[in-house]
């Protein structure tokens, strides 16, 4: 098969269709946001807090890289689908080590992550040999920054304790900041957003999806944590309340910003840049607030009563304040980048927030759990 085989027709009307090889291919990251999940439940405190952000971003990154990927690669294509399986295979790897990833697991971990990325682009690099220049030239680039940041993430499987953190928050820092620095690169100096051909719909709907699967955890663990409780007042209320936080979180980010930013995304001039800043970074606090949201939902159901436990409290503010922010933000930033904000512009911005309706559920959660256990007290 030639290397033009494998790459997406930019011919005809609308965004390429999200092929099924990438559907499943997410499956191994729903077991991915799974295990972080559960990673913060077991390590409630502020190590296990940093732990589970800092591999959150990580599972974000290789999958964020290989959507952009997929923006040049035909997922229709035998070979292609092959290259997403062996990168299921090693997804699943990665994903099973996340819990003792800062544990004996480490190094499994970094190699997992590592191959993924450099199998990914190397392969992206061949496949660009008959496309444009500009393009591979810039894939080229990619590929000396992943190999930069494959060393440091195994050197750090290596090492142990704190040597460990250094080496992966290095890795990590350079391939979130590569993007934003044009991956500048020694002898090939730095692309431009200009020079990334992007399919906006495409990745746009690659991104909601991960939203969707993210959003599904919290279903997940609401219902299977209700099964197994009693159904009572409080357990009743506390499960109503969980569903309605997953609404209004599904709600502010389809409802109020995804379609518009998509459209805006398709008719922006320099669609590079929007992808990078509106999807590549403003995504990443949205994320985490649907996880870290979840979370609060199984704390609150497993305790509707009685005294609120700082793990809850830390859980209902991180949430609210990673994923309510970052919305307005990420509709700010589908033109590109960050205007100015006037001041009255930043009032507003944040009078947005106060009045969205998973901000007020999370912030009534606690006083809603005093009303209940003063109510079960007054019975007693």
């Amino acid at each position: 098969m030639s290397q033009s085989g494998v790459l997406r027709s930019r011919e005809g009307a609308g965004h390429a269709k999200v092929g099924f090889i990438e559907l499943f291919f997410d499956l191994v990251f729903v077991f991915a946001v799974t295990r972080l999940s559960h990673l913060q439940l077991e390590h409630q405190s502020l190590e296990g807090a940093a732990q589970t952000a800092f591999l959150l971003v990580a599972v974000w990154v290789v999958w964020m890289w290989t959507t952009w990927a997929t923006n040049w690669l035909d997922s229709r294509a035998s070979i292609v689908r092959v290259l997403f399986l062996v990168l299921m295979g090693a997804g699943l790897v990665m994903s099973s080590a996340l819990p003792e990833a800062f544990g004996e697991r480490g190094l499994v971990f970094a190699l997992a992550y590592a191959f993924m990325h450099n199998l990914r682009n190397a392969f992206t690099v061949w496949a660009l040999k008959d496309g444009e220049k500009r393009e591979r030239r810039n894939f080229l680039r990619i590929q000396f920054w992943l190999v930069v940041s494959g060393v440091l993430w195994i050197a750090g499987g290596f090492a142990e304790g704190d040597m460990r953190w250094g080496l992966w928050i290095v890795a990590l820092f350079a391939e979130i900041g590569a993007p934003w620095w044009g991956f500048r690169t020694p002898g090939m100096g730095a692309s431009t957003t200009r020079d990334w051909t992007i399919d906006p719909g495409h990745m746009a709907e690659r991104c909601g999806l991960f939203v969707i699967l993210s959003l599904g955890e919290s279903i997940i663990i609401l219902g299977a944590t209700f099964t197994g409780l009693p159904w009572d007042g409080a357990h009743i209320a506390a499960f109503a309340l969980g569903f309605l936080v997953a609404i209004s979180m599904w709600w502010i980010y389809f409802a109020t910003a995804a379609e518009r930013a998509e459209q805006a995304f398709e008719n922006h001039p320099d669609a590079g840049r929007v992808a990078r800043a509106a999807y590549t970074y403003a995504h990443i606090p949205i994320v985490a607030g649907v996880i870290i949201a979840a979370v609060a939902v199984e704390l609150l159901l497993a305790h509707p009563t009685g005294h609120t436990e700082p793990p809850l409290i830390a859980a209902l503010c991180a949430g609210g304040c990673c994923s309510l922010p970052a919305t307005p933000v990420f509709r700010a930033w589908r033109s590109g980048g960050g205007r100015r904000r006037t001041l009255p512009g930043r009032w507003a911005w944040w009078g947005s927030i106060s009045r969205a309706p998973s901000c007020r559920l999370l912030a009534r959660a606690r006083r809603w759990r005093r009303c209940c256990s003063s109510s079960l007290s007054g019975r007693r």
